[in-house]
Parts: C-alpha cells; structure tokens; sequence
C-alpha cells in the first residue's frame, strides 16, 4: 500500500464513483450481452456480435448516454442490422427480458465498501460525494437499493465525467479543485479529469473494464493506486 502524501491532507470534498467501484456493474453487461449473442448466433459469433454492439453503442451515446436503456436501444439497433430486419418476435421479447433484469441490479456493496464508507462518514474529516454517470432513474434506483446512500451528504448523477463536471462539483460545494479527492474504478473517467484539474485521485481498479473507459494509465504524484476499497479508510481516515 502507497504511503499517503502530505498534500494529501487539503482534501475535504471526497468523492465516489458508483458502478464497479461500490457495487458490480459491467459483468452483469457483459454477461447480458453474452445471452444477447446466443440468441443471434445464426448471425456471428460472440466478439463479431459485440463488435458491431460497440460500434453502434459509440455511435450512439451523444444521444442515449449511459445504462440499460441505452444498452437496451442499442442492442434492439443492432439486432436489426445484422438480421436485415428479419428479427422474430420472439427474439426481440428475449432481449426486451435482458435489458428488463439489467435495471434490476441489486447493487449489493462490493466486499469492505459498507464498513469503509461508515468509517469515513462517521470520522467527520470530508464531506461525503457520491458521484456517478448514467441513466437518472436507473442510477437512483441502484443507490437505493444499495442502501449506501446514508453515508454520503450528496449525490450527484450526470451524463459524462470530463474535466467541467468536476468543476461544476467543486463549485457546488466551494471547493478549489485542490480540495476534491476522487475515488474509482476507471481511470479515465474517474482518476484522470482530477488530476488535470489539481484534484488528487484514489484509483481502484476492478477486473473487468468496459472498452469505452480503457485509456493508458500514468502514475501522477496526486495518485494513490489501492489493491481494495478497504484500505482506503487507513489511507485517508488515517487508520
């Protein structure tokens, strides 16, 4: 474990990402797209299948965004082009039932998050963010069934995570940018926007990484890089 920086002590605004950071996200996605492909495996197989999934979701997400509705319109969207439009019914129910059982996640906190956050919370040294991107409603329902919510004093959901959101947080909450420390999974989103803006980064990589949030990794002197969620509670509360 990284030995904490000194300057690690101007934080007072710590935020969290949600998906894959507090509670798993992406395998349910992929596993959702792996029934997708066996449904049409008379068209391709499963990485020709999800190649033409992403490049329709690429395209598409200056306009949907992110989550299962967004999953779910661009799955029917590309259905439709590699069958030419000859989709059964029955098909497109069985993938209407895939996007269904996405927005019904548990969100069931990932192993030593509930502990963490409740050490953090109750130690009184941050005000406590949970920021996270996607779909509204899908969003809000994951942190209600979570049950994470009352260890944050804000939740903020938006559409993209680039250097202006973090901004627009720090601004929220009358903060330099010096001041925000920022938790997560993805290194792109979550980690690299801080930095650039001053913020300092806590990356947590989990094992599976959607394509679009792949990007090369740098060490920064404002970056602590963790093996557990658990041990940011000994980093940061100074346990």
């Amino acid at each position: 474990m990284q030995a904490l920086p000194s300057s690690f002590k101007d934080i007072r605004v710590l935020a969290f990402d949600a998906d894959d950071t507090l509670w798993e996200n992406e395998p349910l996605y992929r596993q959702a797209e792996a029934r997708w492909a066996r449904i049409l495996a008379d068209y391709g197989t499963l990485e020709a299948l999800s190649a033409r999934l992403y490049a329709v979701e690429s395209a598409n997400m200056a306009d949907y965004g992110y989550g299962a509705r967004a999953f779910y319109m661009s799955l029917v969207e590309t259905t439709l082009q590699v069958t030419g439009n000859a989709a059964t019914g029955e098909q497109m129910a069985q993938i209407l039932q895939i996007a269904r059982e996405l927005l019904y996640n548990p969100a069931t906190p990932l192993p030593g998050v509930e502990e963490t956050l409740s050490r953090l919370h109750e130690s009184g040294r941050y005000r406590m963010v949970l920021l996270t991107k996607g779909d509204l409603l899908d969003q809000e329902h994951k942190i209600d069934r979570s049950g994470l919510g009352r260890y944050f004093d804000d939740i903020v959901i938006v559409s993209n995570k680039s250097r202006k959101e973090y901004l627009d947080l720090c601004s929220r909450h009358a903060v330099p940018p010096g001041a925000l420390g920022m938790v997560g999974n993805s290194f792109k989103s979550d980690i690299a926007p801080v930095l650039e803006i001053g913020g300092y980064g806590f990356h947590i990589p989990f094992h599976i990484l959607w394509e679009h949030e792949k990007m090369e990794e740098y060490p920064h002197p404002r970056l602590v890089k963790l093996a557990a969620f658990s041990e940011l509670s000994q980093l940061v509360a100074g346990e």
